[in-house]
């Protein structure tokens, strides 16, 4: 499956699952991911929860419902790899204005490698 095309071609709505370094749980609504390659993906974060998260525990993953009638979407099952703090790179990949929430400028871009994908509903593997 192409990544890039999926996202790039589907309509939904996404939501990353992080845990602390104590298996303390926490989800919160993304955007898409930007997709680098085949096997890695990027979000851009800000110094929240999900961030703080990965820090102690690199381990995250990515519910994606597609819109639509039914259950369809993927799961992708994450670890991170690296970030930076390039506020230009940031700023080229973003999607829509930011807002005046006060930790734009502390934003990050965060790599992921996708280590498996599963549909939204059932147990098959597609990577």
């Amino acid at each position: 499956m192409n990544l890039n095309e999926y996202f790039e071609n589907t309509d939904g709505m996404g939501i990353l699952s992080t845990a602390d370094h104590q298996g303390n749980v926490d989800c919160a609504i993304y955007a898409t991911p930007h997709v680098m390659d085949e096997s890695t993906i990027a979000f851009i974060m800000r110094p929240r929860k999900s961030y703080q998260n990965i820090q102690s525990n690199p381990k995250a993953a990515y519910l994606f419902v597609e819109k639509g009638p039914g259950y369809q979407g993927k799961r992708l099952y994450l670890e991170k790899t690296g970030e930076e703090a390039n506020p230009e790179k940031v700023n080229l990949l973003r999607r829509s204005p930011h807002g005046d929430s006060g930790d734009e400028a502390e934003a990050k871009l965060v790599y992921f490698t996708v280590i498996h994908i599963r549909p939204l509903v059932g147990d098959s593997k597609e990577k």
